[in-house]
């Protein structure tokens, strides 16, 4: 059986993944496409043509205007790829605080990362069913951080150099306590397709039982007030035995910030044109978990966790191929 691609809704949805940093999202890649209406018309959607249609079909949604059949989109060259792997985790429960102020000292770099060339995913928990961090032999492998930093067309060197502000804060939030353990790991990769199978190249599981919400983080909301930052963060992560995890997407900025000339015919969230980081927040359940406490974890996730993020960035948005 064939996949649908980025025919899908991960293009009509705007379509965020690894190399968007540098290219632009998946709906600005859309050159033209051949939809099939409600009406049964089959027609080209493209700046010259039924221009409506194309700006919906660009960010607008999936499943929505159309059956997109066709699609002509852009292509690049391969390019080499730089990359730093940084994990962090608290050595034992009680330093799961020290362990959160890492993870909002980390958040408050994204912004300037980006503008550094940088983008790449991540994800964290207090307490999550299966280890964060791999071959992690610590004493508590319940908690963990763990982020890639890629940069494209740059050599390693030139890349640990523009990523030393975070090296070296990390190192300095390691001193000032021992109840944090740090690595870091550093990649080479000749090709974008050598990073993607190596780092990326990640399927998940299809049909899992969990809520999620999610928001988009901009300078404001990761800068300005660290104190809120980490309030946020602390709600996030939630109490133990919720399992919570956060996924981060950080793939702002770049090209996304500078979208090509024909923007205008995008119907993405304008927030992602001035954000960092996209930001995931998820609860699963048991099979068996009766459905109110079903409904329990999805109140938490909407109006604890995603208020909290609403509240760090109030003039954002969600992506809605993740909003809860």
């Amino acid at each position: 059986m064939q996949s649908v691609s980025v025919l899908g809704g991960w293009m009509s949805g705007g379509g965020h993944g690894p190399a968007v940093h540098d290219y632009g999202l998946g709906a600005d890649q859309l050159l033209s496409a051949i939809v099939i209406l409600a009406s049964g018309a089959i027609v080209t959607a493209s700046p010259c043509s039924n221009r409506a249609l194309f700006f919906a079909i660009r960010g607008g949604g999936g499943s929505t205007y159309g059956v997109v059949i066709q699609t002509t989109i852009k292509a690049y060259p391969m390019t080499p790829v730089s990359a730093i792997q940084i994990s962090i985790a608290p050595n034992t429960e009680k330093d799961v605080p020290a362990f959160m102020d890492a993870v909002a000292a980390v958040h408050t770099y994204y912004p300037d990362l980006s503008d550094r060339g940088f983008s790449g995913y991540g994800s964290w928990s207090i307490s999550s069913p299966s280890p964060i961090i791999e071959n992690y032999t610590g004493s508590y492998p319940v908690a963990g951080f763990t982020q890639i930093y890629a940069i494209f067309n740059t050599s390693l060197p030139v890349a640990l150099d523009l990523f030393s502000p975070l090296s070296n804060k990390l190192q300095s939030l390691q001193n000032a306590t021992t109840g944090l353990y740090t690595s870091t790991r550093t990649y080479a990769f000749p090709t974008y397709w050598a990073y993607y199978s190596t780092l990326s190249n990640v399927s998940s599981p299809i049909g899992q039982s969990a809520a999620l919400g999610s928001r988009l983080l901009d300078r404001r909301a990761l800068t300005s007030d660290l104190p809120a930052l980490k309030s946020t963060l602390n709600t996030l992560a939630g109490d133990p035995n919720q399992f919570t995890s956060t996924n981060i997407v950080f793939v702002g900025g770049g090209a996304v910030s500078s979208p090509p000339n024909d923007a205008n015919s995008s119907a993405v969230n304008p927030a992602w044109r001035r954000s960092y980081v996209h930001n995931i927040v998820a609860r699963g359940w048991a099979p068996g978990t009766n459905a109110s406490a079903q409904q329990a974890i999805h109140d938490d996730i909407t109006h604890v966790k995603v208020a909290a993020m609403k509240r760090l960035a109030p003039d954002t948005g969600c992506y809605m191929n993740e909003a809860d």
